[in-house]
């Protein structure tokens, strides 16, 4: 039967090339993901990470794997790698975004085996997305986990399950490919619920390598759906002359999702607007080797922080970790070949193919994604490689249209849905239908966490404005923002601290004044939400004062109070923003208008539904710091050497609201075992920064303390349990998690 390891424990890395004569105790000993340096939050100089690294495992295999096949599998490295076992070279894989295996079979003996990576990071323009300028960095290293994985000569290669005509009598076609044809082989297919409890079953004898089995008669299935987004787990079970010798698991979803005749997206046969924001994988300090817990927390906070209903995968294949969680929680995703404007010769282009490729291979049994990227990203026209990208999505995955993402709208149409960058203050009129628009403000209106107010608020409804826009078009099926998340950048683009600053949160994913308009769209029974967005000065803005003040909430009505006077009640601004769900509240106050002569009071502002008071907000008009705030975005760890926690760190006012002119220095220590990743003191920008705690080998508990000078110091503790032993799972078990 086929096992699976975990493989990321008990690697050796070094930050140049070496040969095998080189001893152990010259490397430096890692745990997968892994970042081939760690780096400043700011001015991050992408020569820094262009090198080449050498990671090393010894491995010894079980018994076991007598006479089986032995493939190691890598999630992801960037950018170029070159794999050696025994001193043989097994071949190398060009590609930062994708994943790849090497068969070691021939290769290994029996004791212990010497494994050798080289990772190229350095920018190479004869592979995507390079070539031309880039707008992020791609970091470097074994940055993805990596499995080894023991089979049968003969095994389950892939599986396509594609749930069919789900609105009616769904059932589930499943296209099976095995490795080589072998005699008296058979399949048993079993569809469970999240019970486990078997749905269908069905056996049926194989006569080539390549089949479809059907399941059918399911009865009723649970619809995957964005408020419900139900899993059944697809279980495989490969057989020669009776005895398995093989078994797959595929999660997959039942949900009709497209397009229809008018442009409109439709999921289980109901319209949906798609309101979303662009996603760069890449983070502070450990560049893009964010392990599965900081993976999946993008996935939730896009979903329930910011209430998006998609994220585009910009611009390349993502984490199997992100995507995973897309598929639990109910979050679309648009996700797209890499590359950046940028189109290569010949060879380059067969590598954007055979990316495209494995994107597809990876990814089509998840429920979650919507639709294919076929064409890099703001490139120029080129009918022969699209009509080629375009082809080989259709053909690997019918079920799924496909887009390309463009920054001109009489660009050549060629996919199933026209996808298009508008940065325009309004709505491009559609050329063709489907329409959606895959970017929107970002380089328009960089906006940083400690910009003037005016800039801030602006930026928000600038998002506003567009999402107000695309829900009134008939003729557009969704907006997706730029961006929800600020990134790294090359010196060609971005601020002078190389980070382009286009996100509604900054690089830690901490909220700017547009991340709560986002929030403010979602329903009630969500959340409920009433944010002002002012820092409640002034002297901040043009003028002085506060006029107009502006307020995200999705309540029915606002009363805004400056101390102990009521300037009265409020209804959300209908005029100006009639198609969003949930308006920003414009509070114009009364003229003449004299900021300099109300006096300065607290600010309060009351968000009402059906008569009632639900939600209060407070600023203090005094602006002194009252509190260092640290918390974490989990109580707990896993102690295996990379598991992470964010640590976000603030100080505020007496109301609790973040004072964005606070540039202190914090201090930070860190007792029990574990690892601080950051900068130590950590001054704050915009009042409010973040670390990592990376959990190390042993459980227990840790404790962060923090201290800045005139507040109060504050610890927040961590449980790290522990790593449970072995990490080989036999596939009728499922993953050792």
């Amino acid at each position: 039967m086929r096992l699976v390891q975990n493989f990321n424990q008990h690697w050796l890395f070094r930050a140049e090339p070496v040969d095998d004569a080189t001893p152990d105790d010259q490397f430096e000993p890692v745990t997968l993901p892994h970042s081939n340096r760690l780096f400043t939050r700011r001015f991050v100089d992408n020569r820094d990470y262009q090198f080449v690294s050498t990671y090393r495992k010894r491995l010894t295999l079980p018994p076991l794997a007598a006479g089986k096949r032995i493939f190691l599998d890598f999630d992801g490295a960037m950018l170029v790698s070159t794999v050696f076992l025994n001193g043989v070279r097994l071949g190398e894989h060009r590609g930062g975004y994708t994943p790849f295996s090497f068969e070691i079979t021939g290769c290994v003996t029996p004791g212990e085996n010497v494994l050798m990576v080289y990772v190229d990071a350095t920018e190479n323009p004869d592979v995507p997305p390079y070539g031309g300028q880039v707008d992020y960095l791609t970091f470097g290293g074994l940055y993805r986990d990596v499995h080894l994985r023991i089979v049968d000569p003969c095994h389950i290669a892939s599986v396509f399950a594609r749930p069919v005509d789900v609105l009616a009598r769904p059932r589930l076609e499943c296209d099976v490919e095995l490795s080589q044809p072998a005699d008296d082989l058979s399949l048993e297919a079993v569809l469970c619920d999240a019970a486990g409890r078997a749905l269908a079953r069905k056996t049926q004898t194989v006569s080539a390598d390549r089949f479809t089995i059907e399941l059918a008669d399911l009865g009723r299935v649970a619809l995957w759906s964005l408020e419900d987004p139900a899993l059944y787990t697809l279980d495989l079970t490969l057989s020669a002359r009776g005895t398995p010798i093989d078994r797959q698991r595929v999660r997959v979803g039942f949900r009709s999702a497209g397009f229809d005749g008018d442009g409109q997206f439709v999921l289980n046969g109901a319209p949906l607007k798609l309101f979303g924001l662009n996603r760069h994988q890449t983070y502070p300090y450990i560049g893009a080797a964010a392990p599965a817990r900081l993976q999946r927390l993008d996935a939730d906070i896009l979903k329930y922080e910011l209430g998006c209903n998609i994220v585009r995968t910009s611009h390349y294949a993502q984490s199997p970790h992100f995507l995973d969680r897309c598929d639990e929680i109910g979050l679309l995703v648009f996700e797209e070949l890499a590359g950046w404007q940028h189109i290569g010769d010949e060879n380059w282009q067969a590598l954007a193919v055979q990316d495209l490729q494995a994107m597809i291979l990876r990814d089509r049994n998840r429920p979650s994604v919507i639709m294919w990227g076929v064409r890099v990203n703001e490139s120029p026209d080129d009918d022969a490689l699209y009509t080629r990208t375009n082809a080989l999505a259709r053909a690997l995955d019918p079920t799924r249209p496909t887009g390309g993402v463009r920054n001109f709208i009489s660009s050549t149409f060629l996919e199933d849905v026209f996808t298009l960058n508008d940065f325009s203050d309004g709505i491009k009129p559609p050329r063709v239908r489907p329409h959606v628009i895959t970017e929107f403000g970002g380089h328009m209106y960089p906006t940083k966490t400690w910009d003037h107010e005016e800039r801030r608020v602006e930026q928000a409804l600038i998002h506003a404005r567009k999402h107000n826009l695309q829900m009134g078009h008939p003729g557009v099926a969704g907006a997706i923002g730029w961006c929800a998340f600020d990134y790294h950048t090359h010196k060609e683009f971005g601020s002078g601290d190389r980070v382009c600053h286009h996100g509604v949160m900054d690089l830690y994913r901490l909220p700017k004044f547009a991340a709560y308009f986002y929030r403010s769209q979602k329903p009630l029974a969500d959340e409920i939400v009433l944010q002002a967005a002012t820092n409640w000065t002034m002297g901040d803005r043009s003028g002085g004062g506060n006029n107009p003040l502006v307020v995200f909430s999705n309540c029915e009505e606002i009363e805004v109070c400056v101390g102990q006077q009521s300037l009265g009640r409020f209804r959300p601004d209908v005029e100006a923003y009639p198609h969003l769900p949930h308006p920003p509240f414009v509070v114009r106050w009364p003229n003449p208008y004299n900021p300099w002569g109300m006096g300065v009071e607290d600010l309060t502002v009351r968000g009402f539904v059906d008569g009632a008071c639900v939600a209060e907000q407070k600023i203090a008009a005094d602006h002194l710091p009252a509190q260092l705030c640290v918390w974490a975005h989990t109580s707990g760890l896993v102690a295996d050497g990379v598991d992470m926690a964010r640590i976000a760190v603030q100080i505020v006012d007496r109301y609790g609201n973040v004072l964005p002119y606070q540039m202190s220095p914090v201090w930070l220590s860190l007792e029990g075992d574990a690892e601080l990743i950051g900068e130590n003191p950590l001054i704050l920008v915009g009042g409010q920064g973040a670390c990592f705690v990376r959990a190390r080998h042993s459980a227990g508990t840790v404790t962060l303390a923090a201290q800045t000078d005139g507040l109060a110091p504050v610890t927040v503790a961590l449980r790290i349990d522990a790593l449970r032993e072995g990490g080989v799972w036999s596939m009728d078990q499922g993953p050792d998690s």
